[in-house]
Formats: C-alpha cells, sequence, structure tokens
C-alpha cells in the first residue's frame, strides 16, 4: 500500500494506474482533480528511413583510424558518417489531461487520505468536507479497456462537478456528444503523424447530467463514474469506432461488476508471487505515510516492509505497463507527461529498456515479457537494411535506441553513446532466457531465427585485431569515455569488453538451441568458432574487470554505467564459485565505481543491486536496496534518475528477486545474498531456470523450509550455503525442503 494523507503537490507525488495500454497520473486534489493521461502508441510523427547513406563508404577508414588509435579523427568523421539522417528518432506523446472541478471546493477538509493498493490495483481518496463523506476510486481496466473514476458522497444530492478534457495547443477539437460524453481528436502531428481519439462518458445516480460547450457537467448526485478510453490510429484505422465500443460497453455495466473483473483479472497476475521482509521497522506500516517512511530511511532507519512494497509496486507497474498485445514498456512506462520528453521517453536499448524485463521472468510474469518479444519482431526488417546499408552486414542490427516503430539507425551524435551496434543482440538474450525460465520448445523454435540473424550480424561486423582475436570496430563501452597515454580522451574503439561478453552470449544461445531443436548443424559450427576467438576476460592494472581492450584509465571513474560487469549480471558467465578469479575482479571494479561516487541514478544503483546479488553479499544488497530508496525514489516510490525513469523500479524488484533466488550457474541457489536486516521472512511464486517455481521461508536469518515444484520435470540441485541436494522431480510435482534441505 502506498499511503498519502494530502493531494499531490505534484506530478512525483500522483499515483500511476494503467491497464497496459492507458496510464494516467492521478493527484486527487479535492477541488480540482487531474488525472494525466497516456495512450502508449501516440508518438510524434510516423516512421523514416535514418540509415546514413554514406556509412559503408568511410566504414573502412573509420576503422583504420581507430586501429591506428587516431581516436579524435575517428570520431569526429563518425559523427558525419554514421549518425542517423535525420539525427533524431521519434518521441513519446501524453494524450492529454482529464479535469474535474466540484463545486465543494477546497475548504474545510478533514480526514483526508488517498492510498494505492497495489493488491488489487486500486487508486482511492478520502476525505470528510462540510460534514459529508467523499469517496473517489480510480482503476485502468484491462478488461474494460478504460479508465474508471468511481465518485461517490454521504449525502442527498452533494456531488457536483464539472469534467473537461485538456491537450493544451497539441489539440484540434473536442466535440460533445449526446447529453453525457465529450470527444476529443487529434493528431500527434509531424509527417505521418498518429491520428487518435479520446472519449470521456459520465453516468450519475441522482441528479442530472448535461454537456455544455467542450465540458460535461453533473449537479445534485449521489455518487458518479467516468469513464475515459482512447485509440489510434496506429493500432486501427477504426480507432474511432473501437474508443466508442469500449466505451460504451463499460458504461453499460454496475460499478460493482467493473471492479470486481478488474481486481480479478490483476489478481490472476499479481498474486503469483508473495513476498513478507520482517525486521525492524514501523510497527504498523499503514499508520505511517510513504514519504515519512522514505525519510526514515534516509535518516539511516531500517524498513524491510517498505522494500517488500516496492519489490511488489515494480510487478505492479510491469502489469500495468506491459500486456500481451500491448507495447513494452517505455523509459517512462506509459507515465509521460512532457510534449518532447526526457530521451524522448522511448527505448533505450543500451540498459534501460532490457532492465524493464529483467523481473519478468523470474517474479512469474512470463507474459508480460511478449511485448518486447513482438517489438524484436517489429525491428527486425529495419535492422536488417542498417546492417546492408551501414555496414555491408547480414543479419539485423540496432544501435542504442528504437522508437515505436523500431527505428534501429543511430540515435543523437552523441559519441560516447550512439555508435555502438548491439542493441539488437542485446534484445535477443531475452529470448534465450524465457526458454530457460519455460523450457518452451516450440516458443524457442519460433524465435531461433531471430537469435540466428542477430548473431549471423557479426560474423561479417567483426575483424580481426593484433592479437588474433575477433573484435567488434567501431564501437563503445556504452556512454563511458577512457583516457589514452598521450591524455587524449575517447569513447570509440574495437573490442569493448560488454560487447565480446554479449556476442558470445548469443552465439552460444544460438548453439545450444541449434542443438535442441536440431537444426542448423553448420551454422552452429560457425557460431561456436567464432565463439571461441573473442576475447575473453582480462584483469588490469588495479585488480579491476577491464572495460576496454586495453587497460585505460577512465576519465569518470564513478560512470553511471557498469557495461564490462555484464557477464556477472544480467549475463552468467562470471559466477563466485566457477570463476572466483574474475568474480573477485568484478568486485574490484563495482568498489571503485563506488568508491568514486557510482549509482549516481537510480537505474545504475538498481543494476548494482542485481551485481552485489551475484557476488552473493547480502550485507551490500540491503544496504543499495536502501540506497535505491533513499536516494533515487521519489514520494511516489516512482525511481528518480533523475528525472523520473522506469527502469530502476523494475531492476530494483529484479535485485530483491535476485537476493533471494539465483539459477543462473546450474543450481537452485536459495537465500544467496539475504540482508541482515531482512531478519525473517518469506517468499512464494518466484521461477528458476529449468521450469521451477520456488518458495522459500526463513526466521533470525536462516533458511527455515523451501518448496520446489516442477512444470516439465527434471532433475535440479539444490544449494543453500554450503549444503548441496539433488531432487528428481515429475511434472507438477512439489517437494518441500526442511532448514537442512532434506525432503519433509
Amino acid at each position: 500500500m502506498i499511503r498519502f494523507d494530502r493531494p499531490a503537490a505534484d506530478w512525483n507525488e500522483a499515483l500511476p494506474i494503467g491497464n497496459g495500454r492507458l496510464g494516467g497520473m492521478v493527484f486527487s486534489t479535492v477541488g480540482r482533480e487531474q488525472i494525466q493521461l497516456n495512450e502508449e502508441s501516440l508518438w510524434y510523427g510516423g516512421f523514416r528511413d535514418r540509415n546514413n547513406p554514406d556509412a559503408l563508404a568511410h566504414l573502412g577508414e573509420i576503422r583504420g583510424l581507430i586501429r591506428e588509435g587516431r581516436i579524435a579523427e575517428a570520431e569526429r568523421l563518425s559523427a558525419m558518417a554514421l549518425a542517423g539522417t535525420p539525427e533524431s528518432q521519434r518521441h513519446y506523446q501524453p494524450l492529454g489531461d482529464l479535469f474535474v472541478t466540484f463545486d465543494a471546493g477546497e475548504k474545510d477538509v478533514s480526514g483526508y487520505r488517498r492510498t494505492l493498493d497495489i493488491a488489487t490495483a486500486t487508486a482511492a481518496a478520502r476525505y470528510g468536507q462540510n460534514g459529508i463523506a467523499y469517496a473517489r476510486t480510480y482503476i485502468a481496466s484491462a478488461v474494460d479497456q478504460c479508465i474508471v473514476v468511481r465518485l461517490e458522497a454521504d449525502g442527498e444530492a452533494a456531488l457536483s462537478f464539472r469534467a473537461v478534457l485538456r491537450r493544451g495547443r497539441y489539440l484540434e477539437r473536442t466535440e460533445k456528444e449526446g447529453g453525457d460524453s465529450l470527444v476529443l481528436r487529434g493528431s500527434s502531428g509531424g509527417d505521418g503523424g498518429i491520428r487518435f481519439c479520446t472519449r470521456l462518458r459520465a453516468v450519475a445516480e441522482g441528479g442530472a447530467v448535461r454537456t455544455i460547450g467542450e465540458t460535461i457537467e453533473v449537479r445534485g448526485a449521489r455518487s458518479a463514474t467516468l469513464f475515459l478510453s482512447a485509440s489510434t490510429s496506429f493500432r486501427t484505422p477504426e480507432y474511432e469506432r473501437e474508443c466508442a465500443d469500449w466505451v460504451e460497453r463499460a458504461s453499460l455495466r454496475s460499478w460493482p461488476e467493473i471492479l470486481h473483473d478488474h481486481v480479478a483479472d490483476y489478481g490472476r497476475l499479481y498474486a503469483r508471487v508473495g513476498l513478507e521482509l520482517s525486521g525492524d521497522g514501523p510497527q504498523d506500516p499503514d499508520d505511517v505515510t510513504t514519504a515519512e517512511r522514505l525519510q526514515r530511511l534516509k535518516a539511516g532507519a531500517e524498513d524491510p516492509d517498505l522494500a517488500a512494497t516496492y519489490f511488489q509496486f515494480g510487478r505492479y507497474l510491469l502489469i500495468s505497463s506491459s500486456r500481451p498485445g500491448c507495447l513494452p514498456a517505455t523509459l517512462q512506462g506509459i507515465w509521460n507527461r512532457e510534449w518532447v520528453p526526457p530521451w524522448d521517453s522511448k527505448y533505450t536499448i543500451n540498459i534501460n529498456t532490457e532492465m524493464n524485463y529483467w523481473p519478468a521472468e523470474v517474479t512469474n510474469l512470463p507474459e508480460l515479457h511478449e511485448p518486447l518479444f513482438e517489438h524484436i519482431e517489429r525491428m527486425r526488417p529495419h535492422g536488417r537494411e542498417t546492417a546492408r546499408v551501414m555496414y555491408g552486414c547480414r543479419g539485423f542490427t540496432a544501435h542504442h535506441n528504437t522508437d515505436l516503430w523500431g527505428d534501429t539507425a543511430p540515435q543523437d551524435v552523441w559519441i560516447p553513446g550512439s555508435f555502438w551496434p548491439m542493441g539488437a543482440a542485446w534484445l535477443c538474450l531475452h529470448l534465450w532466457h524465457r526458454y530457460e525460465m519455460s523450457l518452451d520448445r516450440e516458443f524457442l523454435a519460433a524465435k531461433y531465427g531471430t537469435m540466428k540473424e542477430a548473431a549471423e550480424f557479426f560474423l561479417d561486423f567483426l575483424e580481426e585485431d593484433p592479437k588474433g582475436r575477433l573484435v567488434t570496430n567501431p564501437s563503445v563501452s556504452p556512454e563511458n569515455t577512457y583516457i589514452l597515454p598521450n591524455g587524449e580522451r575517447g569513447s570509440m574503439c574495437m573490442g569493448a569488453s560488454m560487447d565480446s561478453q554479449i556476442i558470445r552470449e548469443l552465439m552460444e544461445n544460438c548453439v545450444r538451441a541449434s542443438k535442441i531443436l536440431d537444426v542448423d548443424a553448420e551454422a552452429r559450427e560457425v557460431f561456436r568458432r567464432t565463439a571461441a576467438r573473442l576475447p575473453r576476460h582480462e584483469i588490469g592494472k588495479h585488480g579491476q574487470l577491464m572495460e576496454w581492450s586495453e587497460d585505460y584509465e577512465e576519465a569518470e571513474p564513478g560512470h553511471r554505467h557498469v557495461s564490462h560487469l555484464f557477464a556477472l549480471y544480467p549475463g552468467r558467465e562470471i559466477t563466485v564459485r566457477g570463476t572466483p578469479e574474475l568474480a573477485r575482479a568484478a568486485r574490484t571494479s563495482l568498489e571503485r565505481r563506488l568508491a568514486h561516487g557510482g549509482g549516481h541514478t537510480g537505474w545504475s544503483r538498481a543494476w548494482i543491486i542485481n551485481l552485489w546479488a551475484r557476488l552473493e553479499d547480502g550485507r551490500l544488497v540491503g544496504e543499495n536496496v536502501n540506497a535505491l530508496l533513499a536516494s533515487s525514489t521519489l514520494p511516489n516510490l516512482l525511481d528518480n534518475h533523475p528525472p523520473f525513469q522506469i527502469d530502476g523500479n523494475f531492476g530494483g524488484t529484479a535485485g530483491i528477486a535476485e537476493a533471494l533466488l539465483q539459477s543462473h550457474g546450474g543450481e537452485i541457489h536459495l537465500l544467496p545474498a539475504l540482508p541482515p536486516a531482512w531478519k525473517s521472512g518469506n517468499v512464494t511464486g518466484l521461477r528458476a531456470r529449468g521450469a521451477y517455481e520456488v518458495g522459500i521461508g526463513w526466521k533470525d536469518g536462516r533458511l527455515e523450509w523451501a518448496t520446489i515444484r516442477s512444470d516439465r520435470g527434471g532433475r535440479p540441485t539444490v544449494r543453500y550455503g554450503e549444503a548441496t541436494v539433488s531432487l528428481r522431480l515429475d511434472s507438477g510435482r512439489e517437494v518441500r525442503l526442511g532448514g537442512g534441505l532434506r525432503p519433509v
């Protein structure tokens, strides 16, 4: 439960609701309600082919300059020859705002309380005014495809208000329809802009409803329900009819039916995982506002229950912004308020979009991963063209951003980030991860071609370095900058460590997939040989894992990206037991980053939580969860980059799961990085590789019980500390283990 004792002072205190497609930020102001609105497919303009036609002609020269160490010249030429034409992809837009002005005004308010119940996906506000109790309830229903606002008063004829839709200067027109509805129509603007329709209807019990100009007025009602939906031409040419149908059907149903079906539909997903954490904290968390709890953390207090709430809030946000059939969650999920938002509120695929989906499989929400898989397919034809036109390569590629249409050309003329052709490869690792977690052979067969095509790009793109290794050229270590021995700074390079780590994992996944499917024996051998020639991990002069192929000094030692630790997390090459020397080097890298101020953005701190979990350091997991909450979390629990980015929420949720359960090392590892402050607790419904579902209970920091259920049958090895046990499970069978890992 997220709780406030006053209305939202600004957007950062508003409460998010969403049904995967429609999003709202609810302010719950007494006199004039505001709900800021989004529809996921409302983006400026249409698709453009932005591949630079001069890229291939200058690629050889750029590569040569990098090989010769003439980095400044290579970067200068790349800014002209590799940059997208035009420079920028398209950006996401808000849908507008719903404003509701109440005749009762702002005076004489008592007992105000507003909440977001993440167990039921229901926002609410309650208060008294002039002796009358008022209640507002807000949902974004996936069943009815509407945002529904229920307004109630316990006094006869006590509810009177006026409702309007606003979109500032970006609105074509609002028209009234009948005596109870408004229809807002418009376009996102730009060449090929998306057309949209927003519809609002009011249904009152008692009193009267009428439309005047651009306003719906309700007078003298006991209660009223507002139904709002929207549709766009991106989805269907019949978008106006679709929007009208959604509102018509929903408004014919009763409020109890609508609420019941919404809670049941949401609960089908949310209730799969439960988490309770106990230790030092408020005696009754519901008696303390969320903002006060965050302030206590800043003062050094512990609050395990707030960490559990944050974990479930991340799951709530994923359910609310990434339903099957929808688009993937953007940099702000589906909650963007700016007409030209930070980083365009699109898909940043050098960490942020991938982080959005880190919790999907482990926290038992696999179908919420599907919008990302569909977007990879949307990118694929554009990525083929980028590979061919810019690099003369087969396969498909993408750089560090993509947009609604799956644009794959470089975004921005920003040397540290733009010219990084690894985006498609990283995204395709999510396809293998889905298979690992589900063992769904049909899914693997459907997606193997996509994985293979992403890997084929590198068969042509890689070149041999002076040591006989196959390396990327050009590339960058995302957004970071190094210092050459002569003092010159550079970002473009050949053979960044992260590149080799991603390519090796992708190619090895293709090898495994081809064996499982019994296809492509010849390609399998090519991938195997290529992966074997990629650079291996190297340890630098500080004892750190090297970020580049040379042991450069960093221009910013506390940089927010920790790209060279990809092989520790989300990759799986570096493990505490399998590669202890590399694990120590990764720890050194992480310690150096933090010592120089790293983790200063929310998503970066979230990644660091996952890295400490993989290093099995529960104390530092706990410290960094607290740091994420205390320093990078807004009063409404949304992540603060700053400004708001949703990836920190999703990464933080994944990190808490990783502290409780890991399965990347060939074992189901229970409580691998339990923070000492989480003294007792239990978690149910987490997923492990091999199609297992796991529950864990502990007391005073020690395992008390665990349950392992198999979807497809298997022989898992289960670890707790230094103890292991091997099990044999039939499909659908569950075994319960005691604290000593003995079946009970």
